[in-house]
Order: C-alpha cells, then sequence, then structure tokens
C-alpha cells in the first residue's frame, strides 16, 4: 500500500510517499518540499492567511497532486499547523485546496501536532536512554513533548515561531545587537513562563531531540553539505558550541548573502536567526550541552499513523 502525507506549516509545506516494508519499516519513495511561507504577514491583529501567501502554496500543493497520482497512491493525508489553525479564514483555505488540487486538508490542534511529531521522530531516530524532550520549531509554534519509553508523559504546544518571530524582531537587512538582544529576551521568557509546569526530575537527565528545519539546516552547515542528504543530518549531534559559532558566523552575514552558506537553504536566510536562538534557549532550559537531529518528524507521524 503506497501512502501520501502533506504537512502544511507556517514556512513549508512538504510531501512524503512512502510505503512498509515487509520487515514492518517505512520505505520512502518520494520526498519533496517547498518554502512558500504561509504565514507571511500573519499577526495577532490581522489574523488572516495573506492571498499571495495562499496562492504560493496552492500552486506548491497542486504540483504535489500531481505527483502523488503519478505514484499511484492508496492514501492521502494532509495536515495543516499553526498558522491555518489560527487563522480566521482556515476554512476558505482548506475548501480552495480541496477545489483546486483535490487533496482534503485536516486542520490539527498542538496536540495532534506534537503527538504526531513524537512518532515520526522515535520511529527516525535511536539513542540509548529511556527519558527524552523532543521539540519542533515551526514557522508558528514550537512543540515539546516529554516522552518516557515513547510514552508522551507531557506536551505543550508554545506560541513561538520562526516566520513571526523574524517579522515582529528582525525587520532590517542585518540583524542589529539591540534587535538580536530583544528576541532572545523574548524567547528565554516565552520558554519560562509556557514551561514552568514541564517539570522534569534533573535526575533523568532527559535526552534532547529536536526536529524540523532549523536543526536539519544546522546540521546541513555544520557537516558542510552542498547537497543536502537526509541519512546525514538525522542522528547527527549538534553541540552547544557548534551551534553558537554557527549563529555568530551567520549574523556578520547579510540576509541576502546568507545562501551562499553551504548547507543553508535558499529560503531561509532570515528564519534561521530566530530558530536559532529557540534551539540555544531551550538548551539553556534543559541545562544541555548538546542535541540530536531528527529528519522525521510530522510527515513521517502521518506515514505511520495511516500504516497501523
Amino acid at each position: 500500500m503506497r501512502i501520501a502525507s502533506i504537512d502544511i506549516g507556517t514556512n513549508t509545506i512538504r510531501l512524503l510517499i512512502s510505503e512498509q516494508t515487509s520487515a514492518g519499516s517505512l520505505k520512502k519513495l518520494y520526498i519533496d518540499r517547498a518554502i512558500t511561507r504561509l504565514g507571511e504577514g500573519y499577526s495577532k491583529d490581522k489574523t488572516l492567511l495573506n492571498p499571495k501567501a495562499v496562492e504560493r502554496s496552492l500552486t506548491a500543493l497542486k504540483g504535489f497532486s500531481r505527483i502523488i497520482r503519478e505514484h499511484n497512491v492508496n492514501k492521502v493525508r494532509a495536515v495543516a499547523t499553526s498558522v491555518v489553525r489560527e487563522s480566521r479564514n482556515s476554512l476558505e483555505f482548506v475548501n480552495k485546496v480541496k477545489n483546486e488540487t483535490g487533496i482534503i486538508v485536516e486542520i490539527i490542534s498542538g496536540a495532534q501536532e506534537a503527538e504526531l511529531t513524537v512518532k515520526g521522530t522515535l520511529n527516525s531516530v535511536s539513542f540509548e536512554g529511556e527519558n527524552c524532550v523532543i521539540f519542533d520549531i515551526g514557522g508558528g509554534s514550537t512543540e515539546y513533548v516529554y516522552a518516557q519509553n515513547s510514552n508522551i508523559i507531557k506536551l505543550v504546544s508554545i506560541n513561538l515561531g520562526v516566520v513571526h518571530l523574524t517579522e515582529e524582531f528582525l525587520r532590517n537587512d542585518r540583524e542589529s545587537d539591540g534587535e538580536l538582544a530583544k528576541l532572545s529576551l523574548s524567547i528565554k521568557k516565552t520558554l519560562k513562563r509556557e514551561l514552568k509546569d514541564f517539570e522534569i526530575d534533573p535526575q533523568q537527565k532527559p535526552i534532547l531531540v529536536a526536529t524540523a528545519g532549523t536543526p536539519t539546516t544546522l546540521a546541513a552547515i555544520e557537516l558542510g553539505l552542498s547537497e543536502y542528504k537526509p541519512e546525514l543530518v538525522n542522528n547527527f549531534i549538534l553541540t552547544k558550541s557548534a551551534i553558537t559559532s554557527i549563529l555568530e558566523k551567520l549574523i556578520k552575514i547579510p540576509k541576502q548573502d546568507r545562501a551562499n552558506v553551504i548547507g543553508l537553504e535558499k529560503g531561509r536566510e532570515d528564519i534561521i536567526i530566530p530558530g536559532t536562538l529557540i534551539l540555544l534557549e531551550t538548551l539553556e532550559q534543559f541545562s544541555s550541552t548538546q542535541v540530536i537531529v531528527s529528519y522525521g518528524g510530522v510527515l513521517e507521524g502521518i506515514a505511520w499513523n495511516l500504516i497501523n
């Protein structure tokens, strides 16, 4: 049975076509993604999806719909996360997608997003230890999940996304020290407030696992990958010192020139900064010096749910 998973995020729309092998694992047949910046211009005051961003997303989904047909897929599940579930014209967007592409979009909650992230991540990476904190740094929100032996103990979805933070704090071509300081402080305060009930016994020493574009991009930069290779990025260990070094390097380069940095995907030149700061502040929050990078996340979680 061939299945297609689609993750419609605030910054990126991703497609995975896969099938279950006789051994029970997931065989990936086709992977694609498009940075459409669906959350562009979205704010707490103007809770609407931008028409131009919607059109970019529709174009990407039309292409994905064609690819799904070409691969003779049996089952399709498409989910929309943060910016779509928060916007006032979300149903208009969902109906437009269905009418123009044939894809039925399901708007999921932050809790559902976190659960899919856990399933996709734990089926992608391997590590020793029973306790882990998995977090997904998205364009419109960041999900944190505390898991023991694959069981979800606690989860929270925080309104902390790289697209929104970029538009709110980093509007100039080159980030100033003042802008970065305000952004870092805002992230720190938000995490401290939102994770206050996310109590974990320090003796448990949970392993941190990060998924989504920020950690995978940082891993690609650290590895010096001119061509993205998920098998090298997945399970890569990013140290706090390496993340800090990359951040210091990037903020010295104007946004329009960051596309020349090996490993940095075009379309992430601006949002990589707030994403990196979220990552660093998360390490601080959990008193950790390193994090495991997972290529798997919501997309793979959808696939495993469809198979099972």
